[in-house]
């Protein structure tokens, strides 16, 4: 049995039950999933304020998760604190944004990315570009309604996605194309008659890396950017993260 645990860093237990669904459709049958929402902060990302704001969320739902993991996905597109837990998790940790670009290069020259809400067309560009992949980049292209908007009313969102990923092919150059974001999970089976190239779940592509990578059981790193910190005494932070970082 391989246990995952999903982390929505955002504060809508909505959207949550919406990734644990999704997950539930591409997760293996040995496969147990479990699924945290954000304690505090924005009820959905859409900023870099809220950004910041959900790493910390993200960090405090693992310090203070006390359930069995083989490995963890962070289940927000941006990946917001991905990083910082990779650093104290002794497991694999997997951000849906970092395992789609990384799985649509294996499929294509270069990817596109949709998703909702205008604010993630700058933050989307420099994340691809942190990992060395702005050369691979054809496109962000978002639609006005933020991914709270369309999990609340996917039907009236659909017609401006496909119109969106068609653009990210005719218009970009895209060889994939990635349908961003926990808001959007699941539609991008709805959309792929639409779309003349492979179109990605973020779900998905994180719920896969996670299984592949829960099986190989890799050692926690002892050295580098990837090894746990030296402690660090803190005050007002949760019980679970005070004692996680000390």
């Amino acid at each position: 049995m391989t246990e995952i645990l999903l982390i929505n860093p955002n504060t809508t237990a909505t959207i949550t039950e919406l990734v644990l669904k999704t997950a539930a459709r591409f997760a293996g049958p040995d496969t147990k999933l479990r699924a945290l929402t954000g304690a505090f902060g924005p009820r959905y990302i859409a900023s870099r304020a809220a950004y910041v704001i959900a790493g910390h969320a993200a960090l405090d739902a693992f310090a203070n998760d006390t359930g069995s993991r083989d490995a963890v996905v962070l289940a927000c597109f941006g990946d917001p604190g991905l990083a910082a837990l990779k650093e104290v998790s002794p497991v694999p940790v997997v951000g849906m944004a970092e395992a789609s670009i990384l799985q649509a290069c294996t499929l294509g020259r270069r990817f596109s990315i949709v998703t909702g809400g205008e604010r993630w067309k700058s933050m989307l560009e420099e994340f691809v570009a942190s990992h060395g992949l702005a050369s691979r980049l054809a496109s962000v292209r978002t639609v006005a309604p933020t991914g709270a908007d369309i999990a609340r009313n996917p039907k009236a969102s659909m017609a401006l996605l496909a119109k969106g990923c068609t653009a990210c092919v005719r218009d970009d150059g895209a060889d994939v194309v990635i349908l961003g974001g926990a808001g959007l999970a699941g539609l991008a089976a709805k959309l792929r008659g639409a779309v003349d190239v492979p179109l990605l779940d973020g779900v998905a592509c994180a719920i896969s890396m996670a299984e592949g990578l829960a099986r190989q059981k890799p050692a926690k790193a002892g050295k580098g950017s990837s090894a746990r910190p030296a402690p660090v005494e803190s005050i007002h932070l949760s019980k679970g993260l005070a004692k996680l970082l000390g």
